[in-house]
């Protein structure tokens, strides 16, 4: 099992963590511009089914994009809308622009900006953000924190909840494949509470003590690695279903605590 939680600075970690807020409230400004408005056009990537996508989707990362080539140029980025950057200083930023397109599209403030940094082990860093809410939660390099209206607070999973007290969260009812379903409900089974729909709020709900367990399948790298950082700075635990680094996407299982993550696992794993 892995949780990886880097407190120990990397070389010229206060200009990272200064580039990454920039990122994230230049993102902030071209994703609100067409929140919740008329002009709002979505398209569909998929070529069966429905996968949207907005120009504030492109326009977020854009920004963003625009900000890493000037101030951080030897790094590498991964992008939903835009793709791999190759890089050269061995850190990589992972870019969702807009992390649940659907919620943005139907108004609903559960959506977010991700912005995480990947050295070579894993992630070292995340934001998420929440523009319309004006919530940033940071996690990596020495912080652990959510930055909203009412002030800054530290980041803290809650602790001494067993599975069956546990709130459970996930983005879609049918989680993935029949089998990975099977193993879902398996957990939801033996919770106190179920709960659907929030995309990255999940985690950034685990992080500051609300949500105990959050367990989802069929994602990308861009939809985890920022939220992975916030979750274990914050003190909780994410793998996959089998218990290894989930930075890659996949399944992912993220959890208040150490004890919580072990048995909702096991069943996972049909133990």
């Amino acid at each position: 099992m892995t949780s990886k939680n880097k407190t120990n600075p990397v070389e010229g970690a206060e200009q990272i963590i200064a580039v990454a807020h920039r990122l994230a409230d230049a993102a902030r400004t071209e994703t609100l511009k067409l929140f919740r408005s008329p002009a709002l056009r979505p398209d569909n990537k998929a070529t069966t089914g429905f996968d949207p996508v907005t120009e504030a989707d492109r326009a977020s990362e854009r920004a963003m994009r625009a900000i890493l080539a000037a101030e951080r140029p030897e790094d590498g980025i991964v992008g939903e809308e835009y793709g791999v950057q190759q890089g050269r200083s061995g850190l990589t930023w992972v870019l969702d622009p807009i992390d649940g397109t659907r919620a943005f599209m139907a108004g609903a403030p559960s959506w977010g900006v991700l912005i995480g940094l990947n050295d070579a082990q894993g992630p070292i860093y995340g934001i998420v953000d929440q523009p319309h809410l004006h919530e940033r939660f940071e996690g990596g390099l020495g912080h652990a924190r959510l930055i909203s209206r009412e002030g800054t607070h530290r980041l803290k999973a809650r602790q001494g909840v067993s599975l069956a007290e546990a709130t459970l969260m996930t983005t879609y009812p049918e989680v993935g494949s029949s089998a990975e379903h099977a193993a879902f409900s398996r957990v939801s089974a033996q919770v106190r509470l179920v709960r659907y729909g929030l995309d990255c709020y999940a985690y950034a709900l685990l992080a500051a003590g609300h949500v105990d367990l959050v367990i989802e399948a069929g994602l990308q790298p861009y939809d985890v690695v920022a939220p992975i950082a916030v979750v274990q700075a914050a003190g909780g635990v994410v793998t996959d279903w089998q218990g290894r680094p989930a930075h890659g996407g996949g399944t992912i299982l993220a959890a208040g605590s150490h004890e919580l993550h072990a048995e909702a696992l096991a069943l996972l794993m049909g133990d």
